[in-house]
């Protein structure tokens, strides 16, 4: 039987699950930046990604797959991919969706979540 690895539990969800060779998180916002503007919150999101993938054995180059969301996608798309191209390793990039959403709170610009490969 293969093990699941669950961290940062609550009763509701885990921030990271990792089960067959394969990373998933939890959808990321910015706790600290709320409120802020979207390439502020987006550099957060993208630091507790890479924490939450060392945690668990991986990095951001073996994302296979993200997901994202935007409150304002017609406004903050651009935003959010500079800061996104700055942060993804060339030649790494996983496949994306990228879709405007209303989130838990209106303070929220940015969620992402991803999946990736234990190394």
């Amino acid at each position: 039987m293969t093990t699941i690895d669950r961290k940062h539990t609550n009763q509701r969800m885990s921030q990271s699950v990792t089960h067959g060779g394969l990373v998933y998180l939890a959808g990321q916002i910015a706790q600290k930046n709320a409120g802020a503007p979207v390439d502020v919150q987006t550099r957060e999101v993208l630091d507790s990604i890479d924490t939450l993938l060392a945690e668990q054995g991986t990095d951001k180059t073996r994302i296979l797959s993200a997901s994202v969301w935007l409150t304002d996608i017609a406004t903050d798309f651009a935003a959010f991919n500079e800061v996104w191209d700055a942060w993804a390793p060339e030649g790494n990039a996983p496949a994306r969706a990228c879709v405007g959403a209303k989130l838990v709170s209106d303070a929220f610009k940015v969620e992402v979540a991803v999946i990736a490969a234990k190394n």
